[in-house]
C-alpha cells in the first residue's frame, strides 16, 4: 500500500459521524459569514493545537521560544487539565496537533497525552526538532500511536544546519529519525507518518537535493520543503531564499519587502482550528506566538462559552472587516503553500 495512502486512511479512520457533521458546519459557517461578512460560527473547532510546553533546547532566530522572548510563562501541559479539555472536544474533533511552541518531547508527559488522543480515535501529530529521539522514546512514539510526526530538518551538513537550528546537532536529530524508521519496521507499524520537513532560507537552499538524498536513504515517508516566516522583512532579511517560489516575500520597485500573498478579509483557520496554550489561554491561531490575542481562558470558562463569547466574536468580526489591520495575520501564510516532494 502506497506510504501516503496509509496516513490517509489513519486519518478518515478518525472521523466518525458526529465529527463529519460537525466539519459539515463548520465548513458552512465559514462560507456563510464570507458571504455575508458576519462572524456566523457553527460548530466546534475540527482541529485543536495544544502546547506541551513553552520550553525548548534550540535557539532558532525566528523563533521566541529560541530567543526566550516570551512576555508569558514558560511551562509544562499538565496531564490532569490536558485530558480534561480532550474529554471535553474528543466527540466532536477530529485532530489535535501536539504542538505550538517549544519542544513537545520536553514535557515528560507528552506522550502519555499522545496515548490519552488515541483512546479517543483522535488523529494526532506533532512537530519536534529531533534531539529527543533516543531508542525509548523512538520507541515509545511508535507505540504511543502517534499519527504524524513532522522533523525539522533545515541543513544537509552541519555546517549549514546550524546556522538556523543554533544549538543543534544534525546527526543527533538523523540518528533519532533512524530509530522511528528502525522502530516502525520492529514493531510491525505503518505509523507514524514520518515528515522531514526543510525551512527553505539563503543559507540552506544550496542542499536541497543532499536533503532529499539523506530523506530517501533514512527511509522516512515524505520531505516538504517550507517558506521561511522573517520578523524584520521590510528592507530585506539574510533569511530570505534568492529562490522566489520559497519566499514568503518580494521586493517591490521602491527597494522595499512586503509578503507576496494578499490578505482576502477571510481566514479558514480561524474557524475550524484554534490554539490552546500550555496554562488554558485560548488564541486564534499559531501565528500568535505570544498570545497577545487571548479569547478565554480554559481555567475559568468552558470551551463551548468562549468559542462562541464576545472575545472571539470580536476577533471574527475584526478578520472579516480588515484583516491587513489584525497584526498577527499580516505576516501570515494562510493561502501561501507549501511544496511537497
Amino acid at each position: 500500500m502506497p506510504i501516503l495512502l496509509h496516513d490517509s486512511l489513519r486519518f478518515a479512520r478518525s472521523i466518525t459521524l458526529r465529527r463529519a457533521a460537525n466539519f459539515g458546519k463548520v465548513l458552512a459557517s465559514y462560507y456563510m459569514a464570507r458571504l455575508t461578512g458576519k462572524p456566523i460560527q457553527w460548530g466546534l473547532p475540527v482541529t485543536i493545537s495544544i502546547e506541551p510546553t513553552t520550553a525548548c533546547n534550540l535557539r532558532c532566530p525566528e523563533c521566541p521560544s529560541g530567543l526566550r522572548a516570551f512576555t508569558r510563562e514558560t511551562g509544562h501541559l499538565k496531564t490532569d487539565f490536558f485530558r480534561k479539555t480532550i474529554d471535553t472536544l474528543q466527540r466532536d474533533t477530529t485532530c489535535i496537533i501536539f504542538y505550538f511552541q517549544g519542544e513537545p518531547y520536553l514535557n515528560p508527559a507528552f506522550l502519555d497525552m499522545v496515548e490519552y488522543a488515541k483512546k479517543h480515535r483522535m488523529y494526532t501529530m506533532t512537530s519536534t526538532n529531533g534531539h529527543y529521539l533516543n531508542d525509548t522514546n523512538a520507541r515509545r512514539t511508535v507505540e504511543s500511536g502517534l499519527d504524524r510526526i513532522i522533523i525539522s530538518i533545515d541543513g544537509a551538513t552541519q555546517e549549514t544546519y546550524e546556522q538556523y537550528r543554533v544549538g543543534g546537532k544534525l546527526e543527533k536529530v538523523l540518528e533519532g529519525a533512524k530509530r522511528l524508521v528502525n522502530w516502525k519496521k520492529k514493531l510491525g507499524k505503518n505509523h507514524p507518518h514520518i515528515v522531514f520537513q526543510f525551512l527553505v532560507l539563503r543559507p540552506n537552499e544550496h542542499e536541497m537535493e543532499e536533503v532529499r538524498r539523506l530523506a530517501h536513504n533514512i527511509g522516512v515517508d515524505e520531505l516538504t520543503f517550507k517558506s521561511a516566516q522573517v520578523y524584520d522583512y521590510e528592507h530585506g532579511n539574510p533569511l530570505i531564499p534568492t529562490q522566489s517560489q520559497y519566499a514568503r516575500y518580494r521586493q517591490r520597485p521602491d527597494g522595499t519587502w512586503a509578503p507576496k500573498h494578499a490578505l482576502s478579509n477571510h481566514c479558514w483557520k480561524l474557524w475550524h482550528a484554534c490554539v490552546i496554550t500550555w496554562d488554558g489561554l485560548v488564541v486564534p491561531c499559531c501565528f500568535d506566538k505570544d498570545a497577545q490575542h487571548r479569547l478565554g481562558d480554559l481555567k475559568t470558562t468552558s470551551f463551548a462559552q468562549l468559542w462562541q463569547g464576545e472575545a472571539y466574536q470580536n476577533f471574527r468580526k475584526a478578520v472579516l472587516s480588515g484583516r491587513d489591520q489584525v497584526d498577527i495575520c499580516t505576516n501570515c501564510t494562510e493561502g501561501c503553500g507549501v511544496t511537497f516532494v
